[in-house]
């Protein structure tokens, strides 16, 4: 009769892990994927000036509330995984021309060269001068998604490859590129300015491109010169600090840390 009672009970004991399976699997999607997480207008810190006035009233997309893709839309993790790994769907192929700078040391800096498809909206020649995140060039998918949309809307584009990120190019000095070194994207610009010498220009930074453009404008008057405005993105504005928080395993950051790291010794052994 015990046995006949034991039995009896084992499905709904059954029922019973498979429930609390279920719901263990929806938090943790829930959680990773922040479905919670409320959706705002961007945080805007500014100074009331006349150009911050402009550009509120220029790009009305900065006060508006941000509306992600449903279901993976909140989740950083997905969106760097999906687009930074896989790009679109038919990620773009941009034609663009290889150029070569010697550099006083010796080593050989590289950047990709990419014509406007159609006429600016203002008429005037203006060119992109682009600069990659870490240990990234212009055959990125995000590098040459972003390219394919600045030529379709008349602006040139010339793309920085970090010394040493590209496969295909020998290192032709004992060095590569570094968090803050200025000297290929100078040379780039400069190369811009005299092969180009009517055009204005737009200086963008992905990253760690962010710290060298910024750092790039600010070293000198002459850099700033032609220069329209400088545009920094997803830019980590102190190493020291990053560094710290890398090694922490919140939001699955020092995950992060090893990817990183990895890649870099991968392209550090290549040129070993």
């Amino acid at each position: 009769m015990s046995t006949i009672l034991e039995t009896s009970e084992l499905p709904a004991v059954f029922d019973g892990v498979k429930l609390a399976a279920v719901a263990a699997v929806l938090y943790v999607i829930v959680r990773c994927l922040n479905l919670k997480s409320p959706t705002a207008p961007p945080e805007l810190i500014y100074q009331d000036s006349a150009l911050a006035r402009f550009l509120l009233k220029s790009c009305p997309l900065l006060t508006k509330e941000y509306i992600p893709p449903l279901i993976w839309g909140k989740s950083g993790h997905i969106q760097t995984a999906l687009y930074g790994k896989m790009g679109r769907v038919r990620s773009p192929h941009p034609y663009g021309l290889r150029k070569y700078l010697t550099m006083p040391d010796g080593a050989t800096a590289t950047f990709d060269l990419f014509e406007p498809r159609s006429e600016h909206c203002t008429g005037d020649d203006v060119t992109m001068v682009i600069c990659p995140g870490i240990a990234n060039h212009s055959e990125k998918q995000y590098i040459r998604t972003f390219v394919d949309y600045a030529q379709k809307n008349g602006y040139r584009c010339a793309v920085l490859n970090h010394l040493g990120a590209l496969p295909n190019i020998e290192l032709t000095s004992p060095r590569m590129f570094t968090y803050g070194c200025t000297w290929e994207f100078g040379a780039m610009v400069n190369y811009i300015k005299k092969t180009y010498p009517q055009t204005q220009l737009v200086v963008v930074g992905f990253s760690l491109g962010g710290n060298i453009v910024c750092k790039y404008v600010g070293e000198s008057q002459a850099n700033q010169e032609r220069v329209l405005c400088c545009v920094s993105v997803c830019q980590g504005y102190s190493a020291l600090r990053a560094q710290e928080t890398f090694m922490q395993w919140d939001h699955c950051r020092r995950f992060y840390n090893f990817l990183m790291a990895d890649n870099m010794k991968k392209i550090i052994l290549s040129h070993r």
